[in-house]
């Protein structure tokens, strides 16, 4: 899905969360910096974190927009949590994900900041994003942990939705040898799958069967796999 492919209601979206969210700027103006976000998120690089991706987390956050307190601001927070992005391998081999959540979080405290949204929401968007970085959220911060639980909610997708998933993150990251992206993404599910709990909020916890369901068996694939790759024979 390319930012000309991009349902209309995405950018009519942000141009209301930001509004809501107290921006002065011109319509026009506020336009422009969802466009400008709608091609960041549409790089063809980007085979899983992209305009999919992102309209899938703002649905989610729709659906538990009763829980939160500021709900445009958590809007706001998914439009920008994965906005810099860099599948390169240092950022993989540092055991994190292609989305830069720090630099993520200042550009949209930068840019919220420039279309006159006040300093103290700018901040608290900022802040939201940053703590992506961990998704280990407050229990206390009901914003904080809708915004992580939309993040994760593909985990609990159906079985063939999570099997498409985890094919177009290997896409994403296909100039990394096969053994290492085996090995890389084998500690980040066993990691998944020894929290006590891997969604936060009330109702982000129907979620927590389905995804640890196919955690699980995407554990016991990838742990098939590297056994299979370290079983050939090595190259003369």
């Amino acid at each position: 899905m390319g930012v000309h492919d991009a349902p209309a209601w995405l950018l009519t979206a942000f141009v209301r969360s930001t509004q809501e969210a107290g921006a002065t700027a011109p319509v026009e103006e506020v336009r422009r910096r969802g466009e400008e976000l709608l091609a960041r998120w549409s790089d063809p690089e980007r085979t899983f974190h992209n305009l999919r991706h992102l309209a899938d987390v703002l649905m989610r956050v729709d659906e538990l927009a009763e829980e939160t307190h500021e709900p445009d601001l958590v809007r706001l927070a998914a439009w920008y949590h994965g906005a810099v992005f860099d599948a390169g391998w240092k950022r993989d081999a540092q055991r994190r994900g292609g989305e830069d959540e720090h630099a993520s979080a200042l550009l949209a405290q930068q840019e919220l900041l420039a279309l006159g949204v006040p300093e103290k929401r700018a901040q608290r968007v900022h802040d939201l994003v940053a703590t992506l970085w961990r998704h280990a959220p407050d229990p206390a911060d009901v914003d904080c942990s809708v915004l992580c639980d939309a993040d994760l909610a593909m985990l609990a997708a159906e079985p063939q939705r999570y099997k498409t998933y985890v094919q177009a993150l290997r896409a994403e990251y296909a100039h990394v040898p096969t053994e290492d992206f085996l090995r890389a993404r084998l500690r980040i599910v066993h990691k998944l799958l020894e929290r006590p709990r891997l969604f936060a909020s009330p109702l982000g916890a129907g979620w927590e069967e389905p995804a640890r369901q196919n955690l699980a068996a995407e554990e016991q694939r990838l742990r098939k796999e590297l056994d299979a790759l370290l079983a050939q024979p090595a190259q003369a």
